[in-house]
């Protein structure tokens, strides 16, 4: 539960530096994102997980810790 939190932390964190370094930036691909069709965002928020799920799973020890 503490990884949890600390890695939602992190994301906060990251966003919120985002947003604070490049507004006008953020807002541009705020509307960029709204006009692609569903199924490229459904794609990319898929691709974004899986390599989420393995960058994490690499650093908790990955096949050396027996894998799933």
């Amino acid at each position: 539960m503490r990884d949890l939190i600390t890695a939602l932390g992190l994301a906060l964190v990251i966003e919120g530096a985002v947003y604070a370094l490049f507004p006008d930036r953020m807002r541009r691909l705020i509307l960029e994102v709204s006009r692609q069709p569903s199924a490229a965002l459904r794609i990319g928020g898929l691709a974004a997980a899986v390599l989420g799920f393995v960058i994490v799973w690499l650093m908790r020890g990955g096949l050396s810790a027996g894998g799933f």
